[in-house]
């Protein structure tokens, strides 16, 4: 099943929710992204932004079960929303 544009950024908009609610990871969100809490509200409706903070969660295995367990969607749909998302491209060099 393919997902919508509007679909990724929809679910890419309850990622950065969830991240929010986590005091933990968000230190370390706005730390390795140069975002502020300002940047946040402001760069909400940004696809490339919300594709930064996939890309975040992506990086642990953990992060995505959290985040999937929570929003109650399956594990695989954060890499398939950050596929639709600029930048989120699979380039195949071969």
């Amino acid at each position: 099943m393919s997902m919508t544009r509007e679909a990724a950024e929809t679910l890419a908009l309850q990622c950065l929710g969830w991240l929010a609610g986590r005091e933990d990871l968000m230190g370390v969100f706005l730390g390795a992204s140069g975002a502020s809490a300002d940047d946040l509200r402001a760069q909400a409706q940004n696809p490339e932004f919300l594709g930064s903070v996939l890309d975040f969660v992506l990086m642990d295995d953990a992060w995505v079960v959290q985040f999937c367990d929570a929003a109650g969607v399956a594990y695989h749909l954060p890499m398939t929303a950050r596929a639709m998302l600029p930048g989120g491209e699979q380039v195949h060099w071969t």
